[in-house]
């Protein structure tokens, strides 16, 4: 059994390499991620496909893309990142090798479990040296975009507060609050899967999303009821909306504050991320 670390304040990477397929849940294509231990801290991508040096993920990189986060890489966009940077931050792992084969990361059964289970096979290991980089608030910072708000509030250690409000009766008006840990982030969000309306499936694939969604990689709301019940948490759809903020603030680095957001979106997320970069003293 893998032993996570207590909190985010250490430095820990891979003590193996793992190897994960799946199809892009947009591109419907067959993709894949090698996750390899790294000596430098940050997270690092490189595509199996060419022999150009890795590239350390930043927060600047980050492109606010419909129903994903889509990192923008030179001359490349890798899409559909925040589950498995979400995994990585999320179980305590401040530097690692992604090894991508295509354009997109594996949606798996979309959640961060998988990665989660691919990180336990691996292993974690502490690094020595420089701990890992953490923002500090000094005021609180609030986002909104129309009636969605976030807000950052300075505290101890990082918690987030997730509202959520839909007229679907299936989903309804949820909320959960957390205190995050690596324990508590595997047991209490990662097991969280995406959702889905069964009215909007055709108009998304008109436009050429969701291509790889199916009823074993996202849950369906067909107004009262789900069309892939059984859900793993009463509350599941809230939980998955926290499991998307973690992966869009992975970057960034947890902030040391109570992070609460109503109505949350990848580009809500995203500017909170580039606030917190801003406001920074050392830049991640």
């Amino acid at each position: 059994m893998v032993c996570w670390p207590v909190d985010y304040d250490g430095a820990w990477t891979l003590a193996g390499t793992v190897r994960r397929c799946g199809i892009g849940l947009h591109s419907g294509k067959p993709v894949s991620v090698t996750l390899k231990p790294s000596a430098d801290p940050g997270i690092w991508v490189r595509w199996s496909s060419d022999d150009a040096a890795p590239v350390q993920l930043k927060p600047s990189q980050v492109r606010d893309s419909q129903l994903c986060t889509t990192l923008e890489l030179g001359d490349r966009r890798l899409a559909t990142v925040e589950h498995l940077l979400a995994a990585l931050a999320g179980c305590g792992l401040t530097q690692a090798l992604l090894e991508v084969d295509g354009e997109e990361i594996p949606l798996l059964d979309g959640s961060a479990i998988g990665w989660v289970e691919a990180i336990a096979e691996a292993d974690l290991v502490e690094v020595s040296g420089e701990r890992s980089h953490r923002p500090t608030l000094e005021q609180p910072i609030a986002l909104h975009r129309g009636s969605s708000v976030i807000t950052a509030t300075p505290a101890e250690q990082f918690s987030v507060v997730g509202v959520i409000d839909f007229p679907q009766p299936a989903i309804g008006r949820q909320q959960f609050a957390l205190e995050l840990t690596p324990q508590r982030f595997v047991e209490e969000i990662a097991p969280a899967r995406t959702f889905g309306f069964r009215e909007q499936v055709e108009q998304l694939r008109a436009a050429g999303l969701i291509q790889g969604g199916a009823l074993d990689n996202a849950l369906v709301c067909d107004g009262d009821h789900w069309l892939n019940p059984p859900l793993r948490y009463p509350d599941e759809p809230v939980r998955h909306k926290l499991l998307d903020l973690i992966g869009d603030l992975a970057l960034v680095g947890f902030p040391r504050a109570q992070v609460l957001v109503y109505r949350g979106s990848h580009g809500l997320h995203t500017d909170l991320a580039a606030a917190l970069a801003d406001r920074s003293p050392v830049q991640p």
